[in-house]
Protein backbone atom coordinates (compact mmCIF):
# COMPACT_ATOMS: atom_id res chain seq x y z
CA UNK A 1 0.00 0.00 0.00
CA UNK A 2 2.81 2.29 0.38
CA UNK A 3 3.74 2.32 -3.19
CA UNK A 4 0.51 4.70 -3.31
CA UNK A 5 2.62 7.48 -2.05
CA UNK A 6 4.26 9.74 -4.45
CA UNK A 7 6.55 12.14 -2.59
CA UNK A 8 7.62 14.88 -4.87
CA UNK A 9 6.88 18.09 -3.34
CA UNK A 10 7.16 16.41 -0.11
CA UNK A 11 9.80 13.87 -0.56
CA UNK A 12 12.70 16.10 2.13
CA UNK A 13 10.09 17.97 4.09
CA UNK A 14 11.44 15.52 6.92
CA UNK A 15 15.15 16.70 6.43
CA UNK A 16 15.74 19.58 9.16
CA UNK A 17 17.33 22.28 6.85
CA UNK A 18 14.82 21.58 4.17
CA UNK A 19 13.85 24.99 4.23
CA UNK A 20 17.34 26.57 3.49
CA UNK A 21 18.96 27.70 0.01
CA UNK A 22 21.78 25.18 0.79
CA UNK A 23 19.13 22.32 1.86
CA UNK A 24 17.01 22.72 -1.36
CA UNK A 25 20.13 23.24 -3.98
CA UNK A 26 21.52 20.10 -2.07
CA UNK A 27 18.20 18.27 -3.45
CA UNK A 28 18.78 19.67 -7.03
CA UNK A 29 16.99 23.22 -6.36
CA UNK A 30 16.78 25.70 -9.17
CA UNK A 31 18.13 23.71 -12.11
CA UNK A 32 14.64 23.87 -13.32
CA UNK A 33 15.55 27.63 -13.33
CA UNK A 34 18.39 27.50 -15.26
CA UNK A 35 16.94 25.67 -17.47
CA UNK A 36 13.65 27.83 -17.90
CA UNK A 37 15.27 30.71 -18.26
CA UNK A 38 17.33 29.33 -21.52
CA UNK A 39 13.78 28.52 -23.08
CA UNK A 40 11.27 30.75 -24.37
CA UNK A 41 8.61 31.51 -22.78
CA UNK A 42 6.00 30.50 -24.97
CA UNK A 43 7.93 26.41 -24.62
CA UNK A 44 7.44 26.67 -20.52
CA UNK A 45 3.59 27.38 -21.41
CA UNK A 46 3.34 24.76 -23.81
CA UNK A 47 5.16 22.54 -21.55
CA UNK A 48 3.11 22.64 -18.90
CA UNK A 49 -0.37 22.95 -20.89
CA UNK A 50 1.22 19.42 -21.98
CA UNK A 51 1.58 17.88 -18.54
CA UNK A 52 -2.23 18.32 -17.26
CA UNK A 53 -1.26 20.36 -14.38
CA UNK A 54 -4.24 21.99 -12.98
CA UNK A 55 -4.86 24.65 -10.36
CA UNK A 56 -4.11 23.31 -6.81
CA UNK A 57 -6.06 25.81 -5.18
CA UNK A 58 -9.74 23.90 -5.22
CA UNK A 59 -11.01 25.47 -9.05
CA UNK A 60 -8.82 23.03 -10.92
CA UNK A 61 -8.22 25.28 -13.88
CA UNK A 62 -5.49 24.08 -16.40
CA UNK A 63 -2.68 26.13 -15.18
CA UNK A 64 -0.72 26.49 -18.52
CA UNK A 65 -4.34 27.35 -20.19
CA UNK A 66 -4.43 30.32 -17.47
CA UNK A 67 -1.08 31.53 -18.26
CA UNK A 68 -1.78 31.70 -21.86
CA UNK A 69 -4.92 33.76 -21.72
CA UNK A 70 -2.27 36.97 -20.58
CA UNK A 71 -2.25 39.15 -23.74
CA UNK A 72 1.38 40.27 -25.08
CA UNK A 73 1.61 43.41 -26.10
CA UNK A 74 -0.41 46.68 -25.11
CA UNK A 75 2.80 48.34 -23.10
CA UNK A 76 1.09 47.40 -19.82
CA UNK A 77 2.84 45.30 -17.09
CA UNK A 78 1.85 41.98 -15.98
CA UNK A 79 1.84 40.65 -12.65
CA UNK A 80 2.03 37.25 -10.97
CA UNK A 81 0.05 37.01 -7.56
CA UNK A 82 0.56 33.88 -5.00
CA UNK A 83 -2.27 32.80 -3.45
CA UNK A 84 -1.15 31.58 0.33
CA UNK A 85 -4.42 33.06 1.98
CA UNK A 86 -4.86 29.51 3.02
CA UNK A 87 -8.31 30.28 5.17
CA UNK A 88 -10.92 27.50 4.95
CA UNK A 89 -11.54 25.13 7.71
CA UNK A 90 -9.59 21.37 7.36
CA UNK A 91 -7.44 23.37 4.80
CA UNK A 92 -3.74 22.65 5.76
CA UNK A 93 -1.67 21.73 2.92
CA UNK A 94 0.05 25.01 1.69
CA UNK A 95 1.47 26.38 5.22
CA UNK A 96 3.48 23.36 5.67
CA UNK A 97 4.75 23.44 1.95
CA UNK A 98 6.04 26.85 2.51
CA UNK A 99 7.54 25.96 5.80
CA UNK A 100 9.35 22.97 4.61
CA UNK A 101 10.36 24.12 1.09
CA UNK A 102 9.84 27.81 0.63
CA UNK A 103 12.08 27.68 -1.91
CA UNK A 104 9.99 25.45 -4.28
CA UNK A 105 7.62 28.37 -4.43
CA UNK A 106 9.96 31.20 -5.49
CA UNK A 107 11.43 28.84 -8.16
CA UNK A 108 7.89 27.93 -9.06
CA UNK A 109 7.35 31.36 -8.86
CA UNK A 110 10.73 33.25 -10.99
CA UNK A 111 9.81 30.25 -13.77
CA UNK A 112 6.26 31.73 -14.01
CA UNK A 113 6.67 35.29 -13.72
CA UNK A 114 8.98 34.73 -16.83
CA UNK A 115 7.04 32.84 -18.57
CA UNK A 116 3.89 35.44 -18.32
CA UNK A 117 6.58 38.40 -18.73
CA UNK A 118 6.37 39.72 -15.37
CA UNK A 119 8.58 41.48 -13.57
CA UNK A 120 6.81 41.94 -10.28
CA UNK A 121 5.49 38.56 -8.25
CA UNK A 122 3.80 39.38 -5.01
CA UNK A 123 3.22 36.23 -2.02
CA UNK A 124 -0.28 36.87 -0.35
CA UNK A 125 -0.04 34.79 2.94
CA UNK A 126 -2.84 34.73 5.61
CA UNK A 127 -1.10 37.47 7.91
CA UNK A 128 -1.75 35.09 10.89
CA UNK A 129 0.75 32.44 10.36
CA UNK A 130 3.88 34.80 11.46
CA UNK A 131 6.43 31.71 11.10
CA UNK A 132 5.41 31.25 7.21
CA UNK A 133 5.40 35.17 6.47
CA UNK A 134 9.24 34.95 8.47
CA UNK A 135 10.57 31.81 6.43
CA UNK A 136 9.32 33.62 3.19
CA UNK A 137 10.88 36.09 3.56
CA UNK A 138 14.34 34.58 4.71
CA UNK A 139 14.16 32.39 1.69
CA UNK A 140 13.51 35.50 -0.96
CA UNK A 141 16.77 37.24 1.31
CA UNK A 142 18.34 34.19 0.10
CA UNK A 143 17.28 34.32 -3.38
CA UNK A 144 18.01 37.50 -4.01
CA UNK A 145 21.84 37.43 -2.49
CA UNK A 146 22.56 34.23 -4.46
CA UNK A 147 21.45 35.84 -7.82
CA UNK A 148 17.95 33.93 -7.82
CA UNK A 149 15.79 37.46 -7.51
CA UNK A 150 16.54 40.46 -8.42
CA UNK A 151 18.77 41.62 -11.69
CA UNK A 152 19.43 39.87 -14.20
CA UNK A 153 18.70 36.56 -12.88
CA UNK A 154 21.40 33.89 -13.41
CA UNK A 155 22.93 36.14 -16.57
CA UNK A 156 19.90 35.56 -18.31
CA UNK A 157 18.75 39.08 -18.45
CA UNK A 158 15.72 38.65 -16.54
CA UNK A 159 14.57 40.94 -13.81
CA UNK A 160 12.23 39.94 -11.26
CA UNK A 161 11.13 41.09 -7.85
CA UNK A 162 8.96 39.21 -5.06
CA UNK A 163 7.23 40.83 -2.63
CA UNK A 164 5.97 39.12 0.34
CA UNK A 165 2.50 40.57 1.56
CA UNK A 166 0.57 39.90 4.97
CA UNK A 167 -3.50 39.79 4.58
CA UNK A 168 -5.30 40.65 7.38
CA UNK A 169 -7.11 37.19 7.94
CA UNK A 170 -9.96 37.52 5.67
CA UNK A 171 -11.16 34.65 4.37
CA UNK A 172 -12.96 36.17 1.72
CA UNK A 173 -9.15 37.05 0.43
CA UNK A 174 -8.82 33.65 -0.58
CA UNK A 175 -10.89 34.67 -3.36
CA UNK A 176 -8.68 35.66 -6.17
CA UNK A 177 -10.18 39.31 -7.07
CA UNK A 178 -11.22 40.09 -3.41
CA UNK A 179 -6.89 38.90 -2.79
CA UNK A 180 -6.16 41.40 -5.55
CA UNK A 181 -8.24 44.57 -4.09
CA UNK A 182 -6.26 43.24 -0.60
CA UNK A 183 -3.09 44.12 -2.55
CA UNK A 184 -3.93 47.16 -3.51
CA UNK A 185 -5.11 48.21 -0.50
CA UNK A 186 -8.58 48.65 -0.60
CA UNK A 187 -11.22 46.25 1.54
CA UNK A 188 -10.96 42.83 0.14
CA UNK A 189 -14.28 42.22 -1.64
CA UNK A 190 -14.82 40.19 -5.00
CA UNK A 191 -14.97 42.08 -8.09
CA UNK A 192 -17.63 41.64 -11.06
CA UNK A 193 -15.93 39.52 -13.61
CA UNK A 194 -15.93 40.12 -16.30
CA UNK A 195 -13.25 41.24 -17.03
CA UNK A 196 -11.20 38.78 -15.14
CA UNK A 197 -7.63 38.90 -13.91
CA UNK A 198 -5.92 38.14 -16.54
CA UNK A 199 -7.07 40.64 -18.71
CA UNK A 200 -7.32 43.69 -15.85
CA UNK A 201 -6.03 42.32 -12.53
CA UNK A 202 -3.77 43.87 -10.32
CA UNK A 203 -4.09 47.60 -11.01
CA UNK A 204 -5.86 46.58 -13.64
CA UNK A 205 -3.15 44.78 -16.13
CA UNK A 206 -2.81 41.47 -16.93
CA UNK A 207 -1.94 39.41 -14.37
CA UNK A 208 -2.52 35.48 -12.88
CA UNK A 209 -3.45 34.51 -9.30
CA UNK A 210 -2.24 30.90 -8.32
CA UNK A 211 -2.33 28.77 -5.62
CA UNK A 212 1.08 27.71 -3.73
CA UNK A 213 0.78 23.97 -4.48
CA UNK A 214 0.58 24.88 -8.34
CA UNK A 215 3.33 26.55 -8.21
CA UNK A 216 5.79 24.47 -6.46
CA UNK A 217 4.83 21.84 -8.45
CA UNK A 218 6.12 23.85 -11.74
CA UNK A 219 10.32 22.97 -11.30
CA UNK A 220 9.80 19.33 -11.45
CA UNK A 221 7.87 19.68 -14.65
CA UNK A 222 10.16 21.51 -15.97
CA UNK A 223 12.90 19.22 -14.79
CA UNK A 224 11.28 16.04 -15.08
CA UNK A 225 9.33 17.24 -18.35
CA UNK A 226 5.59 16.96 -18.91
CA UNK A 227 5.07 13.12 -20.31
CA UNK A 228 6.83 12.19 -16.17
CA UNK A 229 3.56 14.08 -14.70
CA UNK A 230 1.17 13.64 -16.77
CA UNK A 231 2.13 9.53 -16.40
CA UNK A 232 0.85 9.61 -13.00
CA UNK A 233 -2.73 10.28 -11.93
CA UNK A 234 -5.64 9.80 -14.02
CA UNK A 235 -6.41 11.07 -17.88
CA UNK A 236 -8.25 14.27 -17.20
CA UNK A 237 -6.23 14.66 -13.46
CA UNK A 238 -2.79 13.83 -13.97
CA UNK A 239 -0.07 13.98 -11.00
CA UNK A 240 0.27 13.73 -7.70
CA UNK A 241 -1.35 16.10 -4.83
CA UNK A 242 -1.15 16.58 -0.91
CA UNK A 243 -4.03 14.84 0.56
CA UNK A 244 -4.79 16.27 4.13
CA UNK A 245 -6.07 14.09 6.37
CA UNK A 246 -7.38 15.66 9.99
CA UNK A 247 -10.12 14.47 12.05
CA UNK A 248 -11.01 11.17 13.67
CA UNK A 249 -7.87 9.22 11.91
CA UNK A 250 -5.31 7.28 13.84
CA UNK A 251 -2.40 9.51 11.96
CA UNK A 252 -3.72 12.37 10.10
CA UNK A 253 -1.10 14.66 8.13
CA UNK A 254 -0.29 15.06 4.97
CA UNK A 255 0.04 12.20 2.81
CA UNK A 256 1.17 13.44 -1.09
CA UNK A 257 -0.31 10.77 -3.73
CA UNK A 258 -1.42 10.56 -7.61
CA UNK A 259 -5.01 12.01 -8.03
CA UNK A 260 -7.30 9.05 -8.53
CA UNK A 261 -6.52 7.38 -5.27
CA UNK A 262 -9.53 6.75 -2.71
CA UNK A 263 -9.97 7.19 0.81
CA UNK A 264 -10.21 3.97 1.14
CA UNK A 265 -6.57 3.59 0.28
CA UNK A 266 -5.56 6.90 2.18
CA UNK A 267 -7.10 5.46 5.12
CA UNK A 268 -4.82 2.12 5.05
CA UNK A 269 -1.95 4.35 5.02
CA UNK A 270 -2.76 6.76 7.82
CA UNK A 271 -3.90 3.59 10.36
CA UNK A 272 -7.98 4.08 9.56
CA UNK A 273 -10.32 5.49 11.61
CA UNK A 274 -9.12 5.92 15.30
CA UNK A 275 -9.81 2.93 17.65
CA UNK A 276 -12.28 1.48 18.14
CA UNK A 277 -14.58 3.88 16.00
CA UNK A 278 -15.90 4.00 12.60
CA UNK A 279 -16.19 6.46 9.61
CA UNK A 280 -19.87 8.25 9.50
CA UNK A 281 -19.30 11.09 6.81
CA UNK A 282 -16.12 13.32 5.77
CA UNK A 283 -15.07 15.83 3.70
CA UNK A 284 -13.66 15.36 0.29
CA UNK A 285 -12.16 18.92 -0.12
CA UNK A 286 -12.68 21.16 2.84
CA UNK A 287 -15.33 22.24 4.78
CA UNK A 288 -17.03 24.29 1.35
CA UNK A 289 -17.59 20.68 -0.19
CA UNK A 290 -20.24 18.16 -0.11
CA UNK A 291 -19.69 15.74 2.29
CA UNK A 292 -19.41 12.44 1.32
CA UNK A 293 -20.57 9.05 3.75
CA UNK A 294 -18.88 5.46 3.85
CA UNK A 295 -20.50 4.31 0.93
CA UNK A 296 -17.85 7.09 -1.21
CA UNK A 297 -14.61 5.07 0.69
CA UNK A 298 -14.24 3.91 -3.51
CA UNK A 299 -14.74 6.83 -5.11
CA UNK A 300 -11.33 7.83 -7.27
CA UNK A 301 -10.14 11.25 -5.77
CA UNK A 302 -9.49 13.43 -8.90
CA UNK A 303 -11.85 16.08 -10.34
CA UNK A 304 -13.68 14.34 -12.67
CA UNK A 305 -14.93 11.41 -10.40
CA UNK A 306 -15.71 13.16 -6.93
CA UNK A 307 -17.72 15.89 -9.58
CA UNK A 308 -19.25 13.17 -11.13
CA UNK A 309 -20.60 11.83 -7.28
CA UNK A 310 -21.52 14.57 -6.15
CA UNK A 311 -18.83 17.05 -4.86
CA UNK A 312 -15.69 18.75 -5.33
CA UNK A 313 -12.25 17.88 -4.96
CA UNK A 314 -10.90 21.72 -4.09
CA UNK A 315 -8.34 21.34 -1.55
CA UNK A 316 -7.86 17.97 -0.84
CA UNK A 317 -8.72 18.66 2.68
CA UNK A 318 -10.13 15.10 4.15
CA UNK A 319 -11.70 15.81 6.96
CA UNK A 320 -12.73 12.55 8.99
CA UNK A 321 -15.42 12.16 11.28
CA UNK A 322 -16.48 9.06 13.30
CA UNK A 323 -19.88 7.73 14.41
CA UNK A 324 -19.86 9.95 18.03
CA UNK A 325 -19.84 13.32 15.96
CA UNK A 326 -23.28 14.99 15.19
CA UNK A 327 -23.78 16.36 11.85
CA UNK A 328 -25.79 19.22 12.41
CA UNK A 329 -23.38 20.59 15.15
CA UNK A 330 -20.56 20.07 12.75
CA UNK A 331 -22.58 21.27 9.58
CA UNK A 332 -23.62 24.37 12.28
CA UNK A 333 -19.95 25.23 13.23
CA UNK A 334 -18.63 25.37 9.35
CA UNK A 335 -21.95 27.64 8.89
CA UNK A 336 -21.54 29.95 11.88
CA UNK A 337 -17.55 30.81 9.96
CA UNK A 338 -19.26 31.29 7.24
CA UNK A 339 -21.55 33.89 8.21
CA UNK A 340 -18.70 35.67 10.18
CA UNK A 341 -16.53 35.65 7.10
CA UNK A 342 -18.94 36.86 4.67
CA UNK A 343 -17.97 39.86 3.17
CA UNK A 344 -21.53 41.11 3.52
CA UNK A 345 -21.26 42.12 -0.56
CA UNK A 346 -23.86 40.47 -1.24
CA UNK A 347 -27.43 40.15 0.26
CA UNK A 348 -28.09 36.09 -1.02
CA UNK A 349 -25.16 35.09 0.88
CA UNK A 350 -25.12 38.29 4.17
CA UNK A 351 -28.57 36.97 4.72
CA UNK A 352 -28.67 33.67 3.79
CA UNK A 353 -26.09 32.78 5.73
CA UNK A 354 -26.60 34.38 8.65
CA UNK A 355 -30.88 32.75 8.43
CA UNK A 356 -28.66 29.33 8.19
CA UNK A 357 -27.07 29.47 10.95
CA UNK A 358 -30.54 30.29 12.96
CA UNK A 359 -32.10 27.57 11.83
CA UNK A 360 -29.31 24.99 11.79
CA UNK A 361 -28.90 25.95 15.75
CA UNK A 362 -33.02 25.57 16.26
CA UNK A 363 -32.59 22.20 14.89
CA UNK A 364 -29.62 20.85 16.58
CA UNK A 365 -31.33 21.78 19.99
CA UNK A 366 -34.02 19.87 18.82
CA UNK A 367 -36.27 22.88 18.87
CA UNK A 368 -36.94 22.59 14.62
CA UNK A 369 -39.75 21.24 12.93
CA UNK A 370 -39.95 19.82 9.57
CA UNK A 371 -40.86 22.92 7.56
CA UNK A 372 -37.55 24.12 9.13
CA UNK A 373 -35.57 21.61 6.76
CA UNK A 374 -37.70 22.89 4.13
CA UNK A 375 -37.20 26.43 4.81
CA UNK A 376 -33.15 25.62 5.81
CA UNK A 377 -33.14 24.02 1.67
CA UNK A 378 -34.92 27.22 0.59
CA UNK A 379 -32.50 29.30 1.93
CA UNK A 380 -29.63 27.35 0.06
CA UNK A 381 -31.58 27.49 -3.11
CA UNK A 382 -31.45 31.26 -2.75
CA UNK A 383 -28.11 31.31 -2.51
CA UNK A 384 -26.97 29.09 -4.71
CA UNK A 385 -26.43 30.70 -8.22
CA UNK A 386 -27.40 34.08 -6.76
CA UNK A 387 -24.41 35.09 -4.43
CA UNK A 388 -22.11 37.21 -6.28
CA UNK A 389 -18.70 34.74 -5.72
CA UNK A 390 -18.21 30.89 -5.55
CA UNK A 391 -17.90 31.47 -1.81
CA UNK A 392 -21.62 32.10 -0.88
CA UNK A 393 -22.47 28.89 -2.98
CA UNK A 394 -20.06 26.60 -1.17
CA UNK A 395 -21.70 27.89 2.20
CA UNK A 396 -24.56 26.09 0.98
CA UNK A 397 -22.62 22.80 -0.19
CA UNK A 398 -22.03 21.08 3.94
CA UNK A 399 -26.05 21.87 4.36
CA UNK A 400 -27.16 20.34 1.46
CA UNK A 401 -25.62 17.13 1.68
CA UNK A 402 -25.95 16.79 5.30
CA UNK A 403 -30.05 16.97 4.60
CA UNK A 404 -29.51 14.62 1.95
CA UNK A 405 -27.20 11.96 3.85
CA UNK A 406 -28.58 12.49 7.27
CA UNK A 407 -32.34 13.34 7.43
CA UNK A 408 -33.13 10.85 9.70
CA UNK A 409 -30.43 12.70 12.20
CA UNK A 410 -32.61 15.91 11.65
CA UNK A 411 -35.84 13.89 12.56
CA UNK A 412 -34.18 11.89 15.73
CA UNK A 413 -33.09 15.82 17.26
CA UNK A 414 -36.74 16.78 16.74
CA UNK A 415 -38.27 13.32 18.32
CA UNK A 416 -36.58 13.76 21.35
CA UNK A 417 -35.89 17.13 21.92
CA UNK A 418 -32.11 17.57 21.78
CA UNK A 419 -28.79 16.24 20.04
CA UNK A 420 -28.72 12.48 20.35
CA UNK A 421 -24.56 12.63 20.42
CA UNK A 422 -24.98 15.08 23.98
CA UNK A 423 -23.80 13.03 27.14
CA UNK A 424 -26.27 14.98 28.97
CA UNK A 425 -29.32 13.39 26.71
CA UNK A 426 -27.76 10.17 27.56
CA UNK A 427 -30.21 8.88 29.93
CA UNK A 428 -33.42 10.33 27.84
CA UNK A 429 -32.43 8.19 24.76
CA UNK A 430 -31.28 4.98 26.94
CA UNK A 431 -34.70 5.45 28.55
CA UNK A 432 -36.89 5.38 24.66
CA UNK A 433 -34.84 2.93 23.64
CA UNK A 434 -31.79 4.66 21.95
CA UNK A 435 -30.92 5.64 18.78
CA UNK A 436 -32.42 3.34 15.98
CA UNK A 437 -30.29 1.06 13.50
CA UNK A 438 -29.60 2.46 9.92
CA UNK A 439 -28.13 1.57 7.17
CA UNK A 440 -24.33 2.66 6.08
CA UNK A 441 -24.25 6.75 5.05
CA UNK A 442 -27.60 7.62 7.54
CA UNK A 443 -24.89 8.93 10.20
CA UNK A 444 -25.91 6.20 12.55
CA UNK A 445 -22.96 3.41 13.14
CA UNK A 446 -23.12 0.72 10.49
CA UNK A 447 -23.53 -2.97 10.57
CA UNK A 448 -20.07 -4.69 11.03
CA UNK A 449 -18.56 -5.55 7.11
CA UNK A 450 -21.03 -3.13 5.88
CA UNK A 451 -18.50 -0.11 3.35
CA UNK A 452 -19.06 2.07 6.51
CA UNK A 453 -17.62 0.08 9.05
CA UNK A 454 -13.59 1.03 8.17
CA UNK A 455 -12.03 0.50 11.91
Amino acid sequence: MTASLTPVLTARWDEPDSFTLDGYRRAGGYRALARALAMAPGDIISMVKGSGLRGRGGAGFPAGAKWGFIPQGGGKPHYLVVNADESEPGTCKDIPLILASPHSVIEGAVIVAYAIGAARAFIYVRGEVLHAMRRLQQAVAEACQAGYLGTDILGSGYDLDIVVHAGAGAYICGEETALLDSLEGLRGLPRLKPPFPAIAGLYACPTVVNNVETLATVPFIVVNGPEWFAGMGTEKSAGVGIFSLSGHVTAPGQYEAPLGITLRQLLALAGGVRAGHRLKFWTPGGSSTPIFTGEHLDVPLDFEAVGAAGSMLGTRALQIFDETTCVIRAVLRWTEFYQHESCGKCTPCREGTFWMVRVLGRLERGEGTGEDLEKLLDICDNILGRAFCALGDAATSPVMSSIRYFRDEFTEHQKHGGCPFDPRAAALFARDGGMPSAPPGTGFPPASGTAGAIR
